[in-house]
């Protein structure tokens, strides 16, 4: 199922050794330099190889609990799932788990609840993950079971037919049928976004869900399911020579897929605001919501739009929180982020938005609202942010790592592992984020400001309560 902010969210934010296949590429994370300001902080394990296959895998070691979290991430998400398909990739999720050549259907559930563990899957802009946490002694046998979902899934029309209802159910119950069920995290990116690829309903227009054929979803496994295009995360109280010797057991013998053609996916800067008003008859309340395009992923723009985020959107001591909802009595909370609310700030490949939204009473309008907004943003586009200010929020930002890695289940963990060597190829980046943190400066947190939250770079949507009026922005799945 697609997980957003009113659903689940992830975190940040589970025989004898056989000669091991692997290719040439082998690499440990580094240890920060010594000199570094993050030196003594955090450094996770991390085991980083490849199969002849093309395969990824990732072991991160730790024997504080008995468990194991095992993350298998494929490199296809929602943006670039087929046109005239939407909600395809979410779709196919759910197909993953009406079994495979040698557990039937809800098999594997069932395996992974008779051993007390619990498991997940979710759909992304970039990515569909599956994930179980499971006691450690069972390791091997939830490895066996993903690479035999991998290797061989059971797809056949009642199946298809079965979960078409049970995504179209879902979008009626999660969307049509929900107060603010589609705002803003299904209007925002359709209306900021110029790219099809990052401007569609990903969650899905029920006519073409009942469009996508047997045939579509044969297609769709053959060419995104294959090892070349996916990560293993095992991350827990294992043995990383053991894990490889399963993994090339299980998951080596997997043919790879032809390379996959990658559409475009860029966007072009944007130079005028956008704005629409939508009408939800659901609604008690209006409401705004408002994103910017941010800085391509991996700058130090980017790196600086991260603690911009936290100065003014996350947490009490935030600048929107300060205003609108202390000070103002706008409403009672300001939500958003990077990649909300599906998701964090490193778990996505492809342009993304900053995001906030504000549930209001009717006696305040949105452009009083935007005012205050923009005189929040005019500040930091003129002034030097203080020292003080600066060293809160990049403690907010290490606290918000040290929660992700220090988190029992370790699926927070296992969720950056993943995006890192999918998108980046590079997992022990993730013992390198707070030097990251540490390197943006006030005055790129102005020169970022000034950039990326000019007015031009913003979209809008004014959500009005009440009947659905003629001239209104359609309603998802329409």
């Amino acid at each position: 199922m697609i997980q957003h902010g009113r659903l689940k969210r992830a975190a940040l934010f589970a025989a004898p050794l056989l000669a091991l296949a692997i290719a040439p590429q082998t690499a440990f994370a580094a240890d920060p330099p010594a000199n570094s300001a993050a030196a003594a902080a955090v450094h996770v394990p991390v085991e980083y190889h490849k199969l002849a296959n093309g395969l990824k895998v990732v072991i991160s070691p730790d024997h504080s609990v008995p468990t194991t979290t095992i993350g298998v991430y494929y490199g296809i998400g929602f943006r670039i799932e087929p046109k005239d398909r939407t909600g395809f990739a979410h779709l196919f999720e759910h197909m993953m788990f009406q079994g495979s050549q040698n557990l039937g259907k809800a098999e594997f559930i069932g395996l992974v609840n008779k051993n007390g563990g619990v498991l997940n899957g979710s759909t992304r802009f970039d990515f569909t993950n599956y994930y179980e946490v499971v006691p450690s002694n069972t390791t091997e046998t939830f490895l066996w079971a993903e690479a035999d979902r991998m290797k061989g899934l059971d797809i056949t029309q009642a199946n298809l037919t079965n979960q078409q209802e049970v995504v179209k159910n879902e979008v009626k119950v999660n969307v049509l049928n929900q107060p603010y069920g589609g705002f803003p995290w299904l209007d925002l990116p359709q209306l900021a976004n110029s790219n099809w690829y990052n401007a569609h309903n990903f969650y899905g227009d029920l006519k073409e869900i009942d469009a996508a054929t047997l045939g579509d979803v044969q297609a769709f496994f053959k060419q995104y399911y294959a090892p070349n295009n996916a990560v293993l995360v095992v991350a827990g109280d294992v043995d990383p020579q053991q894990v490889m010797g399963w993994a090339n057991q299980y998951f080596g013998v997997i043919p790879a897929a032809p390379k996959i053609a990658r559409p475009d996916i860029s966007e072009p800067r944007q130079t005028a605001e956008k704005r629409i008003e939508k009408t939800d008859p659901l609604a008690p309340q209006p409401a705004l919501a408002w994103a910017y395009h941010v800085p391509p992923k991996g700058t130090p723009e980017w790196a600086a739009m991260t603690l911009i985020d936290l100065m003014l959107m996350q947490g009490d001591d935030s600048r929107f929180t300060k205003v609108l909802v202390n000070d103002k009595g706008y409403g009672g909370s300001v939500d958003g982020g990077i990649n909300w609310p599906l998701g964090n700030a490193y778990d996505y490949n492809g342009p993304m938005l900053w995001s906030g939204m504000i549930i209001h009473g009717p006696d305040v309008s949105d452009d009083t609202i935007l005012a205050a907004i923009d005189g929040i943003v005019k500040d930091l586009q003129t002034n030097l942010i203080t020292p003080a200010e600066m060293e809160r929020a990049k403690t907010k930002a290490r606290s918000k790592l040290y929660d992700v890695i220090g988190d029992g289940n370790r699926i927070g963990l296992v969720n950056l592992l993943a995006s890192f060597a999918l998108f980046d190829d590079d997992p022990g980046r993730i013992n390198r984020l707070e030097q990251e943190i540490d390197k943006v400066t006030p005055e790129l947190i102005r020169k970022t400001a000034q950039e990326y939250l000019r007015p031009a770079n913003r979209s809008i949507v004014d959500l009005k309560p009440g009947v659905k009026s003629a001239g209104t922005a359609a309603e998802t799945g329409k």
